[in-house]
């Protein structure tokens, strides 16, 4: 049996390449996006323009709000330092007391003006009698316009010394609570030093009671040796005693063999 023919037909691929010839072309190529439509130069400077004029108009109204803003920042401050609604309520009256006292002038003109008429049909006795009447409510005028100026002096007076006693209530209200805050940090800071003081002396305290206590240890240590070192001195005091006299018996003992030995002889 003979070998089988495992051999495959070489290609080349550049030449195979080749041979297919180009690849279709799949989305825009380079010279599509070269010879892309461009806007012009005026062009650009119209949107460029048209840019800075939204940003203008968002700029003019923002302007606009903050002068509003402005305007009700004062007319409440305004407010506020005028007192508020006691004084617009104040000047409201003011208002209409002024109002009634033009009426009333305005209708007493009116009556001067119809007996003045009268006057004239009338004889001399009666335009005397009308010249003193007119005399009369002109004096009377004279006397309310006092008046209601007597009264808006009142009013402004009583104003001012409501605004004085609430601006004198307020710095001693100020005063009170400063003197307050004052006196409590006193108050504490000498709660601190107490505190401290008192845990100073407890510190110095123990500190006392341990060197007394150590002291005390020590005088005890020192006694106990001084007692064992007496009693040492004792017991070797005694054993030497107890040797010389053991000594001094065996010497005796030896004398009196010797004399007891020499008397035999």
């Amino acid at each position: 049996m003979g070998k089988r023919d495992n051999r495959v037909a070489y290609l080349n691929p550049i030449a195979a390449a080749r041979a297919r010839g180009p690849a279709p072309v799949s989305g825009p190529t380079i010279q599509d996006y070269l010879s892309r439509p461009r806007p012009t130069w005026e062009e650009v400077k119209e949107q460029l323009e048209k840019k800075k004029k939204g940003s203008r108009a968002l700029a003019d109204f923002e302007d606009k709000m903050n002068e509003r803003w402005r305007k009700e920042l004062e007319k409440n401050r305004e407010k506020v330092l005028s007192g508020g609604e006691k004084k617009e309520k104040e000047k409201d009256k003011e208002k209409k007391e002024k109002e009634k006292d033009k009426d009333k002038k305005e209708k007493k003109k009116k009556e001067k003006k119809k007996s003045s008429r009268h006057s004239s049909s009338s004889s001399s006795s009666s335009s005397s009698s009308d010249s003193s009447s007119s005399s009369s409510s002109e004096s009377e005028d004279e006397d309310e316009k006092k008046n209601v100026k007597k009264k808006r002096k009142r009013k402004r007076s009583s104003a001012r010394k409501a605004s004085e006693d609430s601006d004198a209530e307020t710095d001693t209200d100020s005063k009170e609570s400063s003197k307050r805050k004052k006196k409590k940090l006193r108050e504490e800071g000498e709660k601190d030093k107490d505190e401290k003081g008192s845990r100073k002396k407890k510190k110095t305290e123990k500190s006392h009671s341990e060197s007394s206590d150590e002291s005390e240890l020590d005088g005890d240590v020192e006694s106990k040796k001084k007692k064992r070192s007496s009693e040492e001195k004792e017991k070797s005091t005694d054993k030497s005693k107890k040797k010389k006299k053991k000594r001094h018996k065996k010497h005796s003992k030896k004398k009196k063999k010797k004399t007891s030995g020499s008397e035999l002889d």
